[in-house]
């Protein structure tokens, strides 16, 4: 590839689109600076502790480019195969996109991210050049690998709603004996990526297939930690026969996903339909249509002010995160000794409960915010606990500084200066999914 400065061509041009997906030139002045303030807050102070911790091989999460903070609300829908998700992105376009599939059986086998352009001219780039930015979002992805890249594309073109929001579709969860085929690549740990970078996440259920597949489980409990994140839509619910059939199905649904989140209090849940036919029937097109613009407006409640406060929101979560990290990789390395390092360690990791106890009870710290102890010990059992520095006071002030000053200094900025506003999709909400009689969405509350 031709390079320039060192830089390969396709980097270059990616920068470039980057630019336009991130909405960079349609920021407000004072967008801009609160987004600016959130960047040299993480590079100045929570970045460099990062490091000295090893935040990332702990917690999988890699650091944060200038993209995260950047980007335009994500909004990642997830499902089985055929059930819906790529016909509810292309009715909520109301157009077509780039490397677009829909069919009965799997169709869609890639991550499509599909971002506007800023030009009419429709267009889709490959994984490798997406990811090719070290500022972009999608950077990260390199970790998995070609057979990940391969399966990454992005789709671009002038729309309304990409004005204000980005779409991520993905390969349909497998089901039954297609559970068998290998993908090639961890699949639930992509997903758990992008449900890490998105504001939303919709989960598609087919109400003719209530029986959660394996791999779909997997998929939902590793993105637990982001359930607040997420909106339940029961799809092509007008081809139940009765109100009673679809309170069966309801039902059903609720049971299944109490019992994968280990939850009672499960995401609200959307039902209705996003296909091109008529309805099957009009037994509960009222209600349908009542509350139709429901999920509409979940997802315009994710841009202006909402927007930045999410970001700052999860600022200050990653400041606790790195803080409580810290404090565990601190007290550990003040346990460790010289002499008999290794057995030191094992004695250390096996006892990480007990020690947890002690470091919560120490610094009056919520035991919800520490880590798994099974999926944490097999972390640290490959680093070497006595390399870590000791948490100095100064540091915990500076990071303690970032909620206590900064934060309520960026929200006092976001909620006075910045003008609210929702995603516009163009059009009307009511019409987006009652074109012609044919599609309508409607919020069921059991």
């Amino acid at each position: 590839a031709r390079r320039i400065m060192g830089v390969s061509l396709g980097a270059i041009l990616f920068a470039l689109f980057c630019l336009s997906e991130a909405g960079w030139w349609s920021q407000s002045e004072t967008t801009r600076r609160t987004v600016d303030h959130m960047k040299v807050l993480y590079k100045k102070k929570l970045l460099p502790l990062e490091k000295k911790y090893d935040f990332e091989k702990l917690t999988d999460s890699p650091p944060l480019k200038d993209g995260d903070f950047d980007a335009k609300p994500i909004v990642l829908v997830i499902g089985e195969y055929s059930t819906g998700k790529t016909t509810f992105i292309r009715q909520l376009l109301n157009a077509d996109f780039p490397q677009m599939q829909i069919g009965p059986e799997p169709t869609t086998d890639k991550f499509v991210a599909i971002m506007n352009n800023g030009s009419r001219d429709e267009t889709w780039i490959p994984g490798r050049v997406l990811a090719a930015d070290q500022n972009s979002m999608f950077h990260g992805l390199n970790k998995f690998g070609s057979p990940v890249l391969e399966k990454l594309i992005g789709s671009f073109l002038a729309n309304p709603v990409l004005d204000s929001i980005m779409l991520i579709d993905t390969p349909g969860v497998l089901s039954g004996e297609k559970q068998t085929q290998r993908r090639g690549y961890d699949f639930e740990d992509v997903v758990k990526y992008f449900a890490q970078k998105a504001d939303m996440i919709l989960l598609f259920f087919d109400v003719h297939k209530m029986d959660m597949s394996d791999e779909f489980q997997l998929v939902i409990q590793s993105m637990k930690k982001y359930q607040k994140k997420m909106h339940i839509v029961l799809n092509k619910a007008d081809t139940l026969d009765s109100p009673v059939e679809l309170f069966r199905v309801y039902g059903a649904l609720m049971w299944s996903l109490g019992k994968v989140l280990n939850t009672p209090e499960v995401a609200r849940v959307y039902i209705g339909s996003f296909w091109d036919e008529n309805f099957k029937t009009k037994e509960n097109l009222n209600v349908f249509k009542t509350s139709q613009n429901e999920l509409l407006k979940q997802i315009q409640m994710l841009c202006g002010k909402n927007h930045l406060l999410q970001k700052l929101d999860r600022l200050l979560e990653r400041a606790n995160q790195v803080l409580v990290y810290a404090r565990i990789m601190s007290h550990l390395r003040s346990k460790m000794t010289y002499f008999h390092a290794k057995e030191t360690q094992k004695e250390l990791l096996s006892d990480l409960t007990s020690i947890f106890g002690s470091i919560i009870l120490e610094y009056s710290l919520s035991e919800a915010d520490f880590p798994d102890v099974f999926t944490i010990r097999q972390k640290m059992a490959h680093l070497d606990l006595g390399s870590y520095p000791a948490l100095q006071d100064y540091t915990v002030k500076e990071l303690e500084s970032i909620a206590s000053d900064h934060g309520l200094e960026l929200r006092g900025k976001i909620l006075q200066d910045v003008i609210d506003g929702g995603c516009d999709f163009g059009r009307p909400n009511e019409e987006i999914f009652n074109r012609d009689g044919t599609c309508s969405l409607g919020e069921f509350t059991g």
